[in-house]
């Protein structure tokens, strides 16, 4: 809805804030990103990782002389929607929801945004602009086929034009994403003993990054040569996506985002050289990490918090908040429950989900 223009900042600027005070941007302290959160401290959180997405977008935005505004607010506000448990806990909760619709993180950003944060006096949600709801919703490309329900409720309110690329912004945002999760889940993976720097080092890009840092440093620390090493991939994949981008927009020769928006194809990405290496390297974390039994042991743990849960809330809705009990009485039919206990669990944190599962399960 349209509101009075501020004198101070620009309604970009004004979305970035909204998302950063939104509880739901709060509530990612706690939320997985590979490890559960009580695993250890110094792991990232969906939190941290939205801030170095945001911290990437912002540096490829300014220079490829974009707006890092709208920019910045995509970027921090793309993992909203995921549940507790990361992937795992999506996963668990999609199947639940199959009957009702399924489930869909990025559907579920956009929920949050337009209608499940509750703090201002005039409207539900953040009262986003359009090009940051067209940005969440189609960052990763144009949404074609059958829509995820929450999208299409969403949609149909503010036509997104989900057949279409998004903006320069968006599609920066979503390569952030990228950028940020290949480096920093090969930190974390060292960091947990999942593999070692012997073996990352006989990655592309990474090795030839360690191999500058031990010509410039040949006596450095373990721990700092690791982050010497690992930066110089962080800045291997910027580059390459600022460089490769500048020349595509030159080539589209568009004029506006309008022209951006229908060419076609996206114009942020990676050279064909990178994206090729950084196919390698997804696959080695795949395989070592994502897929490691330590890692399996606690997805198929947390898979059974979810699964354990939603049942318990769709027959015993009473057992949510209060807060909750005016949205229960005015659903009309099971499906309607089902989504508002899918909205309830999907904000949960992984510490209250645990907490949660321990206080409606145990004798």
């Amino acid at each position: 809805m349209p509101e009075e223009e501020s004198s101070f900042r620009s309604c970009f600027q004004r979305d970035r804030d909204r998302i950063i005070h939104a509880s739901a941007f709060r509530r990612l302290k706690h939320k997985t990103q590979v490890f559960v959160e009580h695993e250890g401290d110094s792991y990232r959180t969906r939190l941290t990782h939205s801030i170095e997405v945001a911290q990437v977008a912002r540096t490829i935005a300014g220079a490829l002389d974009l707006n890092a505004e709208i920019t910045e607010a995509v970027a921090l506000a793309h993992d909203l929607g995921h549940t507790p448990f990361g992937h795992t806990g999506e996963d668990a909760l999609h199947a639940l929801m199959t009957p009702y619709g399924g489930f869909d993180h990025n559907a579920q950003a956009i929920r949050i945004v337009t209608k499940l944060e509750r703090h201002y006096a005039e409207f539900d949600g953040c009262n986003l602009t359009w090009e940051c709801l067209e940005g969440i919703a189609k960052h990763n490309g144009p949404v074609l086929g059958e829509l995820p329900w929450a999208l299409a409720e969403c949609n149909d309110g503010f036509d997104l034009e989900l057949h279409t690329h998004a903006s320069a912004e968006a599609q920066v945002a979503a390569l952030s994403d990228d950028i940020a999760y290949n480096n920093h889940d090969l930190l974390d993976g060292l960091r947990a003993d999942l593999f070692t720097d012997e073996e990352i080092q006989q990655l592309p890009i990474v090795g030839a990054c360690y191999a500058e840092v031990d010509k410039k440093y040949p006596d450095l620390d373990l721990y700092r040569r690791r982050h010497e090493a690992l930066r110089r991939v962080f800045g291997v994949m910027v580059a390459d996506v600022i460089e490769t981008s500048r020349d595509l927009i030159s080539q589209s020769r568009a004029q506006s985002v309008e022209e951006i928006r229908h060419l076609g194809y996206p114009v942020i990405r990676f050279s064909g050289e990178v994206w090729a290496q950084l196919r390698d390297i997804r696959a080695f974390l795949f395989s070592q990490m994502y897929r490691a039994p330590s890692v399996m042991k606690v997805r198929a743990e947390v898979s059974k918090v979810v699964e354990d849960l939603f049942p318990i809330y769709l027959n015993e809705p009473k057992q949510m908040p209060a807060h909750w009990h005016a949205d229960i009485e005015a659903a009309k039919d099971e499906t309607a429950l089902a989504r508002i206990v899918s909205d309830y669990i999907a904000g949960m944190t992984d510490r209250f989900a645990l907490q949660d599962h321990e206080r409606l399960t145990s004798d």
